[in-house]
């Protein structure tokens, strides 16, 4: 038996008995009903994941998933893709985005080559970066499939040894990307499994003018057509059109869940893993937190399609890189306070007695 499936076996639903407890004492707290609104609601949610009364979340990592896209040569991004492994080099050295945000809320930043088009082994050797690469980037998934089945398999085993690994040492997990061109393949995945036409899905990505739009839609319709992925089928999926990081977060999503830790998934493209991960074991959404909303229009579809409604944040963000994750690991942290330190009615009537 593969990792793959012996990773999904332990994948189950969250804890009831644990989510009547915390909803219970969340609705004796000396405050009006639920006026916490959705941070009540995540305090129940992590009773459930974690199957405490006290969920652990105070130990956070963000795990940033880089790699290259082929379809790059369609002119369907701004950036070259050698800006791609600039950017895992700023994140090693602690200036990109996340690096600021996960220092701001405590967590810590690991950053994995899933298949950046470039020679990292020299980060790999010092221990900056966790080498899992599958290749140097995809193929061009508007003349064919993005990679092979095995590799697909590979890229999210990858992300499930790292999830495996990280739940022994910290509490939540968040998810992050890096790839230039990658709004491309995961706006492909929300078209597969939303069924929305790629006109309302597809975005500006980097930064792209009307022109450019228009040219990504009409590309994105070739790539759909060119590979007609089976929807019921998330290898499939991922291996016809998706990304090496895109199945990594995936991995890293279904190893998470086997593991009952809580996952902080990031934006458009960690959502794109999210849907893979989803369309391969349904359970998977017990232990997603949709940290945001990004401004890519496809972001909504995507995550009404996971069952998230409302995520945490609305921010008008569209960096990527794990950064929206990190913002919402602050609110976990206040639904947990709430769960745990806020009195109940009984409790302050008890504190408040002469002795």
């Amino acid at each position: 038996m593969s990792l793959l499936e012996r990773t999904v076996q332990r994948i189950y639903p969250q804890d009831s008995a644990s989510r009547e407890m915390a909803k219970a004492r969340l609705e004796q707290l000396a405050l009006p009903y639920w006026s916490l609104g959705d941070l009540m609601d995540l305090a129940v949610d992590l009773a459930g994941m974690t199957r405490s009364m006290a969920p652990p979340v105070a130990r956070k990592a963000i795990v940033t998933m880089a790699g290259d896209h082929g379809v790059v040569a369609e002119g369907v991004s701004k950036f070259p893709s050698e800006v791609t492994p600039q950017m895992v080099y700023n994140f090693v050295n602690g200036g990109a985005g996340i690096n600021a945000l996960a220092r701001q809320v405590g967590a810590e930043v690991f950053v994995v080559d899933m298949g950046v088009a470039a020679d990292l082994n020299d980060l790999a050797k010092a221990g900056k970066i966790i080498n899992k690469k599958v290749g140097l980037g995809t193929d061009n998934i508007a003349r064919g499939p993005a990679m092979s089945l095995a590799m697909a398999q590979r890229a999210i085993e990858s992300g499930i040894d790292i999830a495996d690994d990280l739940a022994t040492r910290f509490d939540i997990i968040g998810t992050g990307d890096m790839g230039i061109g990658n709004t491309t393949p995961s706006t492909a995945i929300a078209a597969v499994l939303t069924g929305v036409d790629v006109a309302e899905l597809t975005g500006r990505g980097t930064g792209l003018d009307d022109a450019q739009l228009n040219h990504k839609v009409s590309i994105l319709k070739q790539i759909l057509e060119v590979n007609r992925p089976d929807p019921k089928n998330g290898l499939d999926i991922l291996a016809k059109v998706g990304g090496f990081e895109i199945g990594g977060i995936a991995g890293l999503i279904l190893g998470c869940a086997a593991n009952r830790k809580p996952v902080v998934v990031d934006g458009f493209i960690s959502t794109a893993g999210a849907l893979i991960a989803y369309t391969i074991e349904p359970f998977v959404r017990d232990y997603i937190i949709c940290s945001h909303r990004s401004m890519e229009p496809g972001h909504k579809a995507m995550q009404q399609y996971l069952g998230c409604t409302r995520p945490l944040l609305d921010l008008n963000m569209r960096l990527g890189e794990g950064t929206g994750g990190a913002l919402a690991m602050n609110l976990l942290e206040a639904a947990v306070a709430i769960l745990t330190e806020v009195a109940t009615f009984a409790e302050a009537a008890v504190a408040g007695v002469d002795k």
